[in-house]
């Protein structure tokens, strides 16, 4: 396989690093953020967010062991994810972008989990989806805790009425809280509410933290981390 084919980058010292050797980086930082604060690594899945990369940049990570990934966007992940799971059956598919009703059919089919369940519409849709196509799936509502108007989620003050709409009148299998901190803002803020909120609604499982900040959040609680560019480079 060519260096190409891995996906390989310059380091700032000039060092060609693959996705495979940035991905092992990346699981040792997450050992070393769990340890610090007295945490089981076990308990903190690492998502590889792959959007905007092809099938031939994941097959490196793939081989590599990773079986755990995230898109952003459904229609991309309908156009490389099928053949990839024909060939690596034990991948889990995560949804991580912004989803719309329209394509509750097409998430609810191709996704294992959905980190981005932020409104009435989009919950009612997904019940509908998953009695039909009678699929288990894992469920995080998005918290907007910047309460920016640009971006996605329930904002702060809707998410317990929210929350209880959702697993107890639509039966969803709500598992955790998931958020994306403002760019400009401290992240360990955002992540300490959003570990307090899932306490407060006796949810268990904390989608936070990216490329930058995933070690913040694991100090914080976090279950799940979202890393991108740290393994597969510059998009």
């Amino acid at each position: 396989m060519s260096e190409a084919d891995e996906g390989t980058h310059v380091t700032n010292d000039g060092y060609h690093e693959t996705a495979p050797q940035r991905l092992k980086r990346v699981r040792d930082e997450i050992v070393s953020a769990a340890n610090a604060v007295k945490r089981s690594p076990a308990d903190v899945e690492l998502i590889a967010v792959s959007k905007t990369f092809d099938g031939e940049a994941i097959k490196p990570v793939l081989a590599a062991g990773q079986r755990v990934f995230g898109e952003n966007r459904v229609q991309e992940a309908e156009r490389k994810w099928p053949a990839l799971k024909a060939e690596f059956p034990d991948v889990e598919l995560h949804l991580i972008g912004p989803l719309q009703s329209n394509k509750a059919k097409e998430a609810v089919t191709l996704f294992d989990v959905i980190h981005t369940i932020d409104r009435e519409k989009i919950a009612r849709a997904i019940a509908d989806e998953i009695a039909k196509q009678q699929r288990t799936l894992k469920l995080f509502v998005q918290v907007n805790t910047g309460e920016e108007p640009q971006k996605a989620g329930i904002m702060p003050r809707e998410a317990k009425a929210f929350v209880a709409l959702c697993r107890t009148e639509l039966k969803l299998p709500i598992i955790g809280l998931m958020c994306i901190p403002p760019v400009d803002e401290e992240p360990a803020v955002h992540f300490a509410f959003l570990a307090k909120l899932a306490r407060e609604t006796d949810l268990h499982c904390l989608s936070m933290g990216m490329s930058s900040d995933f070690d913040a959040a694991i100090a914080f609680g976090a279950t799940h981390v979202r890393v991108g560019s740290a393994i597969f480079g510059t998009r």
